[in-house]
């Protein structure tokens, strides 16, 4: 039986508050029979959701497409929520029945649908230098008979609400950090059920967050703008058909709270002797209160909620209690997680207790906090003299494993704290495991390492005083992100902003949002995310619109490097971070061996070839010959630059031969050479890496798809520094930024720079899943449409297992050996793809000289659909191959 299931708009459940006018619709098929694919399908739009109202059809249309199915011909209005259903048919000579009914809703799509006013806090309320987060409220007196209520909201800074006091929502850093000058996201809840009759409250508390905050290592504030604000309208629709609306206006009052100081990196001080209880509520006497005032800012830059908001997504209960030799009390949580501890305390009003955050213990097992450097991270409370208080922050967020109590009683237990784990909450969608626990910890390193740093952008450290968006670290690390969580929300919101912030003339700054110095922009690698990132965000979900938003910006960089210097060929001008941390760099350096004209050409070449690519996929037929040109050209440069005669490249670091045989820079001797040559680098550092932030991502997969797949595994199980599992075995729970955070006597490699939440080298993950498990999409059916399953066995393991929820449904790969030597390879596709299951010891690109023996296959109907160890199959089905 043929079902459709998992509808998505726009890779979300039933939505609220969106604002794209042309929605697309993905879902999977559901069928216990094998290779099915679709033929057709049929999506119908309706007002109600009995379908008795369609406001569109698309008719049966022929075609296998099931994700990202643009709704055309539909006016799309305001507040309005649309129903939509699929119908599906199969080579089967089946169809569906109509799928369950599922919806999208808008929010406010136009700057006339708005009636409020910004407001904020007078200074009467609060001083001009203090750090106190401000209160707002509005009581206001509602008919009977209510039908739906929306909110739809944002500030220029931080806010949580409450309508009769009651949380509303459970998003945190709300409306989250974008390009604020261009983009500022709005949030629509539905708190239908916490309206009543008669007399109502609504409230609002600000904190400064990244709007006005302090960010970056310089002390820099107000970057966006000094005065906080709401803005906030709320919709009311009656059973009758009237619609009363609730907007921030001047009639508002405003208060201060009891959060003292919140900033993101330096913590929370709350005292809790002012806080004013019911606040939120009706009924609230609020005659103390002053009247808000009107801020002067526009809405242009409205828009709505585009990625998954930040929310809790895990408790950690601490694991020890630990007096340190300096006499601290210290409790650990036993993983480095991001969030903040919610705890219990019990005291005299107006005693004052303080909660430390770090990652790590020193050498001495003392608490450590410089490499947090001038990020005081630090809570702060107050206590009123209840019998039991319970606190936890709202504005701030905290990177650490430990923390270290100050002015707790001696009765402190372990029970009073909880850690909550905060990040953007994306739907989890990738596994793996193997036989060897020590690559089962890294595994784990490197998802907690993404969950530490993708809290609403993709930061490079979640802990001191950064916590920005390095456009580096992100392309580097965001194929590995796509077999974790589904990151395509997340990311299309911050390729928007880097867009936003992009140079007139194309260059990219260094981090997004930016908040760096004008200067400080369009290093190789670095800028690359400009095009890296939409084009993997194309290859994992098949996402073409992607690429038509992100297409000018990627023209735009690739425009910025051709104009760099005298020769529109090569990239030899400018500041570039290099081989960033690489192993071979000089004493005192961060910068690794490699000529770093040679990486940015390098690079030069591959976000060119990218944007040919894109092009092509867009149908930009004149675009794709440019492009190709410009690549040939730059190649050819590239070569008489970088390559001798005799096909050696003149640079002789690990790094230089990765990135050459990566990118395709190199053919015939020249290429055979760039191979031998990193065999011999790794022979003289004695398989070890020395590469840094540039070369480190590529480096296993170069090896293993040009004959070395038993040095790639080698490099992945050595324990000894530098390495992945040297980390593992000093304790890390999550990915570092140097190979030697920890030394092997204890001590620590830097205070200045020295992270253990750092997820760029986690980049290793990619191979994991691409090449021990073997699962990975074709560029030409993009988004796993058709599946290569052809895993890659290492001697060091016994079996390995991994998985893929794509936009089709789940794909599987394990395999495993016996100890007689057999193997067998499980294999699960989902329907309506197609893919090549390529055994390990075959080729699919040519035949091998001798076949791989099969001793047992089920699933495919006879031992002749697998030629030389290598199977073509239709969707739908689990498969076995035994050899």
């Amino acid at each position: 039986m043929l079902e459709v299931v998992d509808l998505r708009c726009e890779y979300k459940v039933n939505p609220i508050g969106i604002d794209v006018r042309r929605p697309r619709i993905s879902w999977k098929l559901k069928t216990d029979e094998r290779a099915v694919l679709q033929t057709a399908y049929e999506i119908e739009v309706a007002a109600d959701a009995e379908f008795s109202r369609i406001i569109w059809s698309s008719g049966k249309v022929e075609s296998d497409q099931s994700t990202h199915v643009e709704i055309v011909d539909v006016q799309i209005a305001s507040s309005t929520r649309y129903y939509y259903r699929v119908k599906s048919w199969s080579n089967k000579g089946d169809s569906s029945d109509w799928s369950a009914a599922a919806f999208w809703e808008t929010g406010l799509l136009h700057t006339s649908d708005w009636s409020a006013h910004w407001i904020g806090a007078p200074a009467e309320v609060i001083a001009e230098d203090a750090e106190q987060s401000p209160l707002l409220r509005k009581s206001f007196e509602l008919k009977a008979d209510i039908r739906q209520a929306r909110i739809y909201t944002t500030a220029l800074g931080l806010y949580e609400l409450e309508l009769n006091g009651a949380r509303v929502g459970d998003s945190y850093f709300t409306p989250g950090w974008t390009s604020y000058n261009h983009r500022l996201q709005v949030q629509t809840y539905d708190v239908t059920s916490m309206l009543q009759e008669g007399e109502n409250a609504i409230g609002a508390m600000l904190g400064k967050g990244w709007y006005s905050g302090n960010l970056g290592w310089q002390d820099q504030k107000d970057i966006y703008g000094s005065q906080i604000a709401l803005l906030l309208q709320m919709h009311i629709w009656y059973e009758d058909g009237s619609v009363e609306t609730i907007a921030t206006d001047e009639q508002w009052l405003a208060s201060a709270s009891p959060v003292l100081m919140s900033e993101i990196y330096h913590g929370e001080t709350y005292d809790a002797r002012l806080e004013q209880p019911g606040w939120s509520e009706a009924g609230f006497h609020d005659s103390a209160w002053q009247q808000a005032v009107r801020v002067e800012r526009g809405l242009s830059q409205l828009v709505a909620q585009e990625n998954e908001p930040v929310r809790k997504t895990g408790e950690i209960k601490p694991i020890a209690l630990i007096q340190t030799p300096k006499g601290e009390t210290v409790i650990d949580f036993g993983q480095n997680m991001v969030g903040w501890v919610r705890f219990r305390v019990r005291g005299d009003a107006g005693s004052t207790i303080e909660i430390h955050h770090a990652e790590v213990l020193d050498n001495d097992g003392n608490f450590y906090m410089e490499n947090m450097r001038s990020a005081k991270v630090t809570i702060c409370y107050t206590l009123k003299g209840a019998d039991v208080e319970t606190y936890e922050p709202r504005f701030t967020f905290q990177g650490f494993r430990y923390i270290r109590l100050i002015g707790f009683d001696a009765g402190v237990q372990l029970g009073d704290f909880t850690g909550i784990v905060l990040h953007s909450d994306m739907p989890a969608i990738g596994t793996f495991e193997c036989s060897d626990p020590l690559i089962n910890q890294l595994q784990h390193n490197i998802e907690w390492g993404l969950k530490g740093n993708f809290l609403d952008v993709p930061t490079d450290c979640p802990q001191r005083d950064e916590r920005l968006g390095w456009t580096g670290d992100a392309q580097m690390f965001i194929r590995t992100a796509t077999y974790l969580y589904n990151v395509a929300p997340f990311f299309t919101k911050w390729s928007r902003d880097l867009a936003a912030d992009q140079l007139e003339n194309g260059g990219v700054p260094f981090v997004i949002p930016n908040v760096l110095s004008k200067e400080s922009h369009s290093s190789s690698a670095w800028g690359d995310a400009a095009v890296i990132v939409p084009w993997t965000l194309y290859m994992a979900y098949g996402d073409q619109r992607i690429l038509e938003e992100q297409y000018s910006s990627m023209k735009a960089w690739v425009s910025y490097i051709q104009q760099q210097g005298d020769n529109p060929f090569l990239w030899n001008t400018g500041f570039h971070f290099g081989d960033w941390l690489g192993l071979d760099a000089k004493p005192d350096s961060y910068v690794g061996a490699t000529d770093r004209d040679y990486i940015a050409t390098a690079f030069y070449a591959y976000s060119t070839s990218l944007l040919q690519k894109t092009a092509a996929v867009l149908g930009k037929t004149e675009d794709a010959e440019y492009y190709a040109k410009l690549y040939a050209d730059i190649v050819a440069a590239y070569t008489e630059e970088f390559v001798t005669p005799a096909g050696r490249l003149s640079v002789s670091t690990q790094t230089a031969q990765v990135l050459a045989l990566m990118f395709g820079l190199l053919q015939g001797k020249a290429k055979e050479r760039a191979v031998a040559k990193l065999m011999e680098l790794m022979e003289e550092s004695k398989f070890h890496l020395t590469t840094g932030f540039v070369g480190t991502p590529y480096l296993n997969h170069v090896l293993s798809d040009h004959g070395q797949l038993n040095t790639a595994y080698r490099l992945l199980f050595q324990q000894d520094y530098p390495s992945w599992l040297y980390q593992v075995t000093k304790g890390a729970t999550t990915i570092w930024e140097h190979w030697d955070g920890i030394r092997e006597d204890g001590s620590f490699w830097s205070k200045d720079m020295n992270s253990y939440n750092h997820y760029a080298y986690g980049a290793i993950g990619d191979w994991m899943y691409r090449c021990v498990a073997g699962i990975d999409t074709d560029e030409e059916k993009a988004g796993y449409k058709h599946i290569f399953v052809r895993p890659q066995p290492g001697d060091q393991l016994s079996w390995a297992d991994g998985s893929l929820n794509t936009m089709y449904g789940s794909i599987r790969s394990k395999w495993s050996r016996a100890e007689d030597g057999a193997m067998e390879l499980l294999v699960v596709i989902p329907p309506n793809t197609t893919a090549t299951i390529v055994l390990p010891g075959a080729d699919s690109d040519k035949t091998m000289e001798s076949e791989i023996p099969l001793q047992q296959t089920e699933g495919i109907s006879s031992v002749e659909q697998v030629e030389n160890g290598v199977s073509m199959l239709a969707g739908s089905g689990e498969y076995r191959f035994t050899w």
